[in-house]
């Protein structure tokens, strides 16, 4: 019994936190931050977000800011430490980013040594998940 409690309240919480991503989905959407990237060069393979120069496992060693210059503080900390606020900072800038910056705004904070908080990062990886599947999947 005491199982199937648990495995329902693990249901309810995943449900709520996919109802909550859908809604900040759609309120970025709505304020135009979500772009889907459509344009491709003649020299693009066509899959934007896992190659090597957009994924989060880049070679490159180059940091880039993405008018976040004030999450350097934030250097060598653990996503678990950062209070409200703080990670309040984090959601202001990523609220300003595309769909398709976000990839390097993450490959920029590891390289700078800032782990996003938790709340932030389920939501990053997600978008970048998305943005993949979106330039992976046949036209």
């Amino acid at each position: 019994m005491l199982r199937i409690v648990i495995l329902v309240g693990i249901f309810i919480i995943l449900l709520i936190i996919g109802v909550v991503g859908t809604e900040l989905r759609e309120r970025r959407r709505a304020a135009g931050h979500l772009e889907p990237v459509h344009d491709v060069d003649a020299n693009c393979c066509g899959q934007h977000l896992v190659c090597e120069r957009e994924t989060l496992l880049n070679s490159s060693d180059e940091i880039i800011y993405y008018d976040d210059e004030n999450l350097d503080c934030y250097a060598h900390r653990s996503a678990e430490s950062y209070t409200a606020a703080e990670t309040a900072d984090f959601e202001e800038v990523f609220n300003t980013l595309r769909d398709i910056d976000v990839a390097g705004w993450c490959r920029s904070l590891q390289l700078r040594g800032i782990e996003l908080p938790y709340p932030v990062r389920d939501e990053a990886l997600l978008i970048v998940r998305e943005q993949r599947a979106l330039h992976s999947s046949p036209a």
